[in-house]
């Protein structure tokens, strides 16, 4: 019976291929036109579900659904029922400004389950009733019998059937950074994801040969639809700003309303105001509390730290992840071409019983040959026979540009050996002219050689070879001491990561002139071994080095193997806690406590899965820990997505994997990151400052209107006396509170900013220090606007009947608080420092933006447009003198209470700028 989507599918790598077939009721020739129809109706298309795109409306509703867009929403209903239509247009205006930021940023995002879906290859040449047909992907079944050649882009899950030469790049799958040779013969059953050479999987690339693979899988019973449904169930975890602002915003809202209710009980009952009065109060009250323009000035800092970003390397894809990156305790990072050139390097030779050095990274032929850690300035002859071999038996190439910057064509490992025989002399160009190839014994994966045949003379043909050191040596007729030693050496290179070539030459007639892989069958002679490696980066090793500074955890998760893994983990310092790697089938046989030990003690695991990604990752995160995540490949997509900061390649990075980070590295390089994470630290400090600086204005606005309705008396008529009204407060929540914010977000890098621990996940934004000078400084914003606008009110008319006393007293009270926002936003550059800490002129714009708030009061007050929209009326220079003095003030009160608190701290650990207190 055939199998059945609700058939367990059984283990396809490690059934022999004829029983594949047979469990399917297939034949090497396919399936017929009947079985074809029959499977298509019961397996449907071969295709990835994508989840269903949230609608526009949707996403407006997201933007609206939150504390402080209701209590304004609220408040602008009320004030058109009051018909204060101005009021009420700028409250609503204020809401749709924010709902439009937080709009277009989540309208951008939530596209990799698409990309996933444009992974799987338009059509596909399959076998039907015998004869090949090209046909449309998706129309494949289970039981179809594909056939696949060098460049094609594999339909769907593959057991291979027969392969020449076969070759696949599964780096989007496995994270193996090389192609993987493939084979028929059937693989353990536990094999992991990269061990199972007998099978190709649906999205990957054939890179070279010919094969042909029984269809297993389809849609989502592909590796890659499993990966689709992992990214479907994962949710993407909020960032700890948001988490922290909606904490505050909650608290915030439920204070506020408390107060206005009360408030207008009290207008009512105690001051016998009319209820429209008195609603116009809770009205007032409410938009003054409100930081409306808070989420405007969190987006634009958040912006500038993108554009900053930018500018080293990091594309931000959602504003919340500048800051998370801030926070960021652990970083989990792919190896390959992150942590790693990507760049295949001979670094050892070993040759008559002496090993040798060569130094030089990347396809750069510059380094210099070592021996027992001494430069030798001549290699000995035998290592010249070497590098000729390494040389011509190579079909790469290598090129420069005008910057001298080398790169490679061809395979990485033939590029390696080129680029070791250039560093000693060999030049393809003269050498490959002056002994051309006269035939050649193409690699195979069953062989594991290659060989060409080149004349060296015309007395000598040499048939020069190059592969795997287990195949070759054997055929070298080696006496049993040189066979250990050998084996030794291999064993040596291997401990240490390296992937290890063997190279030997067997001598010909001179008259050959076509060689078959018989003529390797014996008599070579063994010419030495290649050791190379995919090196750290430099710069990736001094970017661990801060990290580590900086309290940050660096981890290495890896699908290559275990050994190699092991090995630039000790040569990146991440293994030296616990000396070794993990694997993913090691993980798997872990209990929960084990589980929570390895994610905490382990700093390398190898050989692992898209499950065992998203698992690590979930379980640093109830350790307390921000993690951020780096993949290019498909199967790093879920892990990305999970994480609180998810990192794609951007050069080698799948779609997928872009779509599912937050942050894409143009240069896919590890030290990118360390740079990103200093400047998520700046851009938290900077938020920091804002919020310090605009949160007193608030509680200061709210103050004010409270005193108003507890102690001003009432004006003439029975009316309230406000000190101002709501479309002069969101002036100033909107207009002056964001003049002066935004310097904050360019304010330079903290002293010693990446020399402290990563702030801890739940730590409040709002802690105590943050608590008592938001208090203080609101305290005395208030009580001097509430007195001046006495004063001003008074001053004008004593029986408070002229008609423009209660506008001049207006204006003035807001004036004051605009001058104290200017004078408390100097102290506001560091929390800590003394007025002058961060350096007079190292942030100008602090200076610009005070100017262009004057600027802005003044049109305020004297445009008659704006006096008509606001309700204001022009000052007099003693008025503004006035203002001035009582503004003023909040200099010298900020500095003594800094040097009180630095007093009692001093003999304490100083508290970073970043810190809640």
């Amino acid at each position: 019976m055939d199998a059945s989507p609700s058939t367990p599918s059984p283990a396809w790598h490690a059934l022999p291929a004829d029983s594949a077939l047979a469990e399917l009721r297939s034949t090497a020739a396919g399936l017929t036109a009947a079985e074809t129809a029959d499977r298509q109706r019961r397996y449907g298309p071969n295709i990835i579900s994508m989840a269903r795109p949230e609608g526009l409306l949707v996403l407006i509703w997201r933007q609206i659904n939150n504390p402080i867009s209701w209590v304004l929403v609220v408040a602008g209903f009320l004030a058109l029922g009051l018909r204060k239509w101005t009021d009420a247009m700028v409250v609503f205006g204020a809401v749709v400004i924010n709902a439009a930021i937080g709009f277009v940023q989540e309208l951008k995002a939530g596209r990799a389950i698409a990309s996933l879906g444009q992974m799987v290859p338009e059509l596909a040449t399959v076998l039907r009733d015998g004869q090949p047909h090209s046909v449309p992907a998706a129309s494949l079944v289970p039981g179809d019998v594909v056939t696949l050649a060098g460049g094609d882009k594999i339909p769907a899950d593959l057991r291979l059937l027969a392969v020449k030469n076969f070759h696949t790049d599964e780096a989007a799958l496995t994270g193996e950074s090389l192609p993987v040779a493939k084979r028929t013969a059937a693989a353990a059953a536990d094999a992991v994801l990269g061990d199972r050479t007998c099978m190709a999987y649906g999205g990957t690339l054939a890179v070279q040969g010919t094969a042909t693979g029984l269809v297993v899988g389809t849609g989502a019973d592909t590796e890659l639809g499993r990966i689709s449904a992992l990214l479907n169930q994962t949710t993407r975890m909020e960032t700890p700003l948001t988490r922290q602002l909606a904490s505050v915003s909650k608290w915030i809202t439920v204070a506020i309303l408390a107060v206005t209710v009360l408030l207008m009980i009290y207008g009512v009952v105690v001051k016998h105001a009319p209820l429209g009065e008195a609603l116009l109060v809770g009205i007032t009250l409410a938009v003054a509390a409100m930081p409306e323009g808070l989420p405007a000035i969190i987006s634009i800092a958040l912006a500038i730290g993108v554009r900053r970003m930018a500018e080293r390397r990091a594309v931000v894809r959602h504003l919340p992840a500048v800051e998370t990156l801030g926070s960021t305790s652990v970083i989990c990072s792919d190896k390959t071409g992150t942590l790693t050139r990507n760049e295949m390097t001979v670094v050892a030779l070993w040759a008559e019983n002496h090993e040798y050095r060569l130094s030089g990274t990347g396809y750069s032929p510059e380094g210099a040959l070592e021996h027992d850690g001494q430069a030798l300035a001549e290699p000995p002859a035998f290592l010249h026979r070497l590098m000729l071999a390494a040389g011509l038996c190579n079909d790469a190439a290598l090129k420069s540009d005008a910057d001298d910057n080398w790169t490679l064509v061809g395979d990485p490992t033939e590029g390696a050996l080129l680029t070791a025989a250039r560093k000693m002399g060999f030049d393809e160009t003269r050498h490959r002219r002056e002994f051309p190839r006269l035939d050649v014994i193409p690699f195979e994966s069953d062989t594991k050689f290659m060989g060409t045949l080149h004349r060296l003379s015309d007395s000598e043909a040499v048939l020069l070879l190059k592969g795997a050191p287990d195949v070759l040596a054997p055929r070298c007729g080696l006496k049993p001491e040189e066979e250990q030693r050998l084996t030794a050496a291999m064993n040596t290179l291997a401990a240490q990561g390296m992937r290890v070539l063997a190279l030997a030459e067997k001598s010909l007639p001179a008259t050959a002139a076509h060689v078959t892989p018989e003529d390797a069958a014996g008599g070579l002679r063994f010419l030495g071994l290649m050791g190379m490696i995919d090196p750290p980066r430099t710069e990736a090793m001094d970017a661990i080095r801060t990290c580590h500074q900086a309290g940050i955890i660096v981890k290495m998760i890896t699908g290559d193997h275990q050994v190699t893994a092991e090995a630039i983990g000790r040569q990146l310092g991440l293994a030296a806690k616990t000396g070794g790697a993990l694997t993913g089938r090691q993980l798997d046989a872990l209990d929960e406590a084990g589980l929570q030990r390895a994610a905490r003690d382990t700093n390398v695991f190898a050989r692992v899965a898209p499950e065992h990604k998203i698992k690590l990752v979930r379980v640093l995160q109830e350790q307390g820990h921000v993690v951020a995540m780096t993949g290019d490949g498909v199967n790093d997509a879920p892990a990305l997505k999970r994480a609180d900061i998810g990192v794609a390649m951007g050069i080698t990075g799948t779609s997928v994997s872009k779509e599912a980070a937050k942050v894409v590295l143009m240069d896919d390089n590890f030290a990118t990151i360390a740079a990103a994470v200093e400047e998520g630290r700046r851009v938290y400090d900077n938020l920091l400052k804002a919020l310090a600086f605009i949160l007193p204005t608030n509680l200061a606005l709210a103050m004010i209107l409270a005193g108003g309705m507890l102690f001003f008396p009432t004006a003439v008529g029975g009316l309230l006396l406000l000190p101002m009204s709501p479309t002069q407060i969101l002036w100033i929540n909107l207009v002056a509170s964001v003049a002066l914010s935004l310097p904050m977000a360019l304010e330079v890098l903290e002293p010693g900013a990446m020399r402290r621990p990563p702030r801890r996940r739940n730590e409040p934004i709002m802690g105590t220090f943050m608590l008592a000078r938001t208090i203080g400084a609101a305290l005395l914003m208030a009580a001097g606007a509430c007195l001046l606008f006495l004063w001003e009110y008074y001053r004008i008319e004593p029986r408070a009947g002229h008609p423009e006393a209660l506008a001049q007293a207006q204006t003035m009270c807001v004036t004051t608080v605009t001058l104290f926002q200017s004078f408390y936003l100097l102290h506001c550059r560091s929390l800590r420092g003394s007025l002058g800490a961060s350096g007079w002129f190292s942030n100008p714009s602090v200076y610009g933006g005070i100017g262009l708030l004057l600027l802005l009061q003044c049109a305020f007050m004297y445009l008659p447009v704006m006096r008509t929209l606001f309700g204001t009326s022009p000052l007099d220079a003693m008025a503004w003198l006035d203002s001035t003095l009582v503004a003023v003030t909040i200099i010298p009160v900020i500095s003594l209470e800094k040097w009180l608190r630095n007093r009692r701290d001093a003999k304490a650990t100083p508290v970073s700028p970043s810190s809640g207190g």
